[in-house]
């Protein structure tokens, strides 16, 4: 059976914008939430706030950082060596992924072998047991390797990839270093990750099915940095139901996926939301076209405008800048697409207001060509 663009968008919404997030009596709370979906991509801090606010209208910013503050939801180093927020559960999940698919990179990169990338994966962990700098970590990698690795692999610990190491291996969390602006970019400290139990390549494409599917074998390698030959490894253990895409790839889904569905109105979705990132970037049409695609992702430096989704699609962006309680709201919405109307942001900016514990003073509407 062939599916459209339009198909693969309804049946990922219906797991990106749950009606039940699974809590008893049906009860949204933030752990719960994030459970729901899957994971959250939050390099940038405040997107793990948005994008709840954006699939939970209601759900608060005291209610998401006591969720961090507790532990029910965490926050860290993992796949793709990007920066994800995940129930432990989930996370630990991810922290697998992390393993099999980021290894051979570090081994590489550190110049030394994989057994060693294996121990020194262990010794940062028993050095982390207690929360650790950034700088703390580094000099203990230093050490590591000044009594273990070759003198290629010290001087790797002293270059950008190999200090990024020392705290992006996936099985460590961070929290801010003072205070609780959980939703900010300040100085982080990191501690080591307890697993919830054990994880293997089917659990992390079965993850990645549930909270994004369907997929293909290359979106789903490209969300887990892993290679096609370790997704097929996590698929041989797993029941799925194929259909042909329109962009020739088959599309994989699990046999209890929920039923499609539409997403009216308007929505302000975090950078680096899932409706993108979940995807290989060559197959994202489900929800935005090649040319906005390419107007939202900036290549020099990576980063991503806020999307506006409208009616299903990514039609645009926002902007809510600075770090003051009250701020204006700029909606840009792209040409020859639907603007949405003035009525549509009421209920977007109040979760928006929620979320982040802000006030939006003004809402203004801007027309872009592409």
């Amino acid at each position: 059976m062939a599916c459209s663009w339009e198909d693969l968008a309804g049946a990922a919404l219906a797991r990106q914008f749950p009606d039940d997030t699974g809590a008893p009596d049906g009860a949204v709370d933030a752990a719960a939430a994030v459970h729901a979906i899957g994971d959250m991509q939050t390099q940038t801090a405040r997107s793990a706030f948005i994008g709840l606010g954006a699939r939970f209208p209601g759900i608060t910013h005291e209610a998401v950082s006591a969720a961090y503050a507790a532990g029910t939801v965490v926050r860290g180093s993992t796949i793709r060596g990007t920066v994800h927020t995940a129930s432990p559960a989930n996370y630990t999940v991810l922290a697998e992924a992390t393993r099999v698919g980021q290894h051979p990179r570090w081994a590489r990169m550190m110049a030394i072998t994989d057994d060693q990338i294996a121990d020194l994966w262990v010794s940062i962990e028993e050095f982390a047991r207690e929360w650790r700098t950034p700088d703390e970590l580094r000099e203990h990698l230093s050490e590591w390797l000044e009594k273990n690795g070759s003198s290629q692999a010290q001087a790797a610990a002293r270059t950008g990839p190999g200090r990024y190491f020392a705290f992006a291996h996936g099985a460590l969390v961070r929290r801010p270093a003072s205070g609780d602006r959980w939703e900010g970019q300040g100085k982080p400290v990191y501690g080591t990750f307890d697993r919830t139990g054990p994880a293997s390549l089917t659990d992390v494409v079965r993850l990645h099915l549930a909270a994004h599917g369907p997929s293909s074998r290359q979106d789903i390698a490209w969300w887990a940095g892993l290679s096609l030959g370790s997704v097929d490894e996590g698929l041989a253990g797993l029941d799925v139901r194929e259909d042909e895409g329109p962009d020739g790839r088959t599309y994989l889904d699990l046999p209890s996926a929920p039923a499609p569905r539409d997403l009216p109105g308007v929505r302000l979705l975090p950078e680096f939301d899932a409706l993108l990132c979940g995807y290989d970037p060559k197959a994202r049409e489900r929800f935005v076209t090649p040319e906005h695609h390419r107007r939202l992702w900036n290549d020099s430096n990576g980063m991503l405008l806020p999307p506006l989704l409208v009616d299903g699609r990514i039609s645009g962006f926002w902007r809510a800048t600075g770090t003051a309680r009250r701020r204006p709201l700029e909606v840009v919405w792209f040409a020859r697409t639907r603007r949405p109307r003035k009525a549509e942001l009421d209920e977007p900016v109040a979760a928006l207001e929620a979320a982040l514990g802000i006030d939006v003073t003004e809402v203004t509407f801007t027309r872009e060509q592409v």
